[in-house]
């Protein structure tokens, strides 16, 4: 019992020890980009502060998610600054969540000219949380490197938007080791429930994070083959979802598979379609680069192109349900080539079900 009782209280999630007390000035930490998983990891962080970090401070493109979060949290866990100067000027740790590989490169640009302007005096941590390209993270990480005590860790994110709202997020991470072990426990248990260390090499992390959106990629294509072949076979969707909740009830099989038989492709609450077109992208080109064949992810990559461009053409023709989809709605591409309505499984099946 004594023992247990000297143990972190989320030893097994985090795997490294507790960094010591910041010293008299606590750290400052700011988050830039508050889009669907962002917000919700922001608005989590800045809570788990309390009193005993000052306010988390903010940066958005679109000022508007800023403020948000500042209403929803007052001026006591938020504040909102405009510019990025100003986010890397005034924190000692700054998360970044961003949209792809060419908003990453931009913002970290700017990083760099704050960093020239006004070199830092003391350690000063950046930390990027979106889905890159692994050869990005070199990049981002000789920028960063040359100027004075400034770390660079890579530390993406397993999970939907709802795991980011309720905090249960798989965190991957590689890097500098002490910056690493501050990281991890402001993020667990405020931001997600584990920390996976892929080492010192910033490009693993990023990685790993290419290998299981992969996965998932593959999984989502069978899924939607399976739910269309069970549709079109007179046997139905929901009762081949059913067996798959009986026999493999996996989180991510269950939370998809239920947006697929319920068509639930709304992208704008889960993860965007554009954004599993370019996962997939960079996926071949890594499967690619390292002669290692991923036929699974070529399937879903050809489903996701599918679904986007039947989708456009009922933009084209003002006929369009959602103004973004999900990538759930790969099954699109499984339907039509069954003959089957592409967004509407109540639709015209012209299945008869025997009784």
């Amino acid at each position: 019992m004594a023992n247990n009782l000297l143990q972190s209280p989320h030893a097994s999630a985090v795997p490294f020890s507790r960094p010591p007390t910041p010293g008299v000035h606590p750290l400052q930490v700011g988050f830039c980009g508050l889009g669907s998983m962002g917000y919700f990891m922001a608005r989590n962080l800045a809570t788990s502060f309390k009193s005993q970090l000052p306010p988390l401070i903010v940066y958005n493109r679109t000022v508007a998610k800023s403020q948000k979060l500042l209403a929803e949290l007052g001026s006591s866990a938020v504040k909102v600054v405009n510019t990025l100067d100003q986010l890397v000027t005034e924190c000692d740790i700054v998360f970044t969540n961003l949209a792809n590989d060419a908003v990453v490169t931009s913002v970290y640009n700017e990083f760099a000219k704050a960093l020239a302007q006004s070199p830092p005096t003391k350690v000063k941590i950046f930390v990027e949380m979106s889905t890159i390209y692994p050869a990005l993270a070199g990049d981002l990480d000789r920028l960063l490197s040359s100027y004075p005590h400034t770390h660079f860790v890579t530390s993406p994110i397993f999970g939907p938007p709802p795991g980011a709202d309720k905090a249960t997020l798989v965190i991957a991470m590689s890097g500098d080791y002490r910056s690493k072990k501050e990281i991890a426990f402001l993020l667990v248990p405020a931001v997600g429930r584990k920390v996976i260390d892929l080492g010192g090499n910033v490009e693993k992390a990023p990685t790993l994070k290419l290998i299981g959106n992969g996965m998932i990629m593959g999984v989502n294509e069978l899924l939607a083959e399976t739910l269309t072949l069970g549709e079109k076979s007179g046997i139905g969707q929901q009762t081949v979802y059913d067996l798959v909740k009986e026999i493999m009830p996996a989180p991510g099989l269950v939370a998809y598979g239920h947006k697929m038989v319920n068509d639930l492709f709304d992208g704008s609450i889960g993860f965007a379609l554009d954004g599993g077109i370019k996962d997939a992208n960079h996926i071949r080109r890594l499967s690619a680069e390292l002669n290692c064949p991923m036929p699974a992810v070529d399937n879903a990559h050809r489903a996701l192109i599918g679904a986007r461009a039947m989708h456009q053409a009922q933009i084209v023709a003002g006929t369009q349900q959602w103004d973004v989809l999900d990538w759930s709605s790969l099954i699109a591409s499984s339907r039509v080539g069954a003959g089957l309505n592409p967004f509407d499984s109540k639709k015209g099946t012209g299945v008869t079900r025997d009784d």
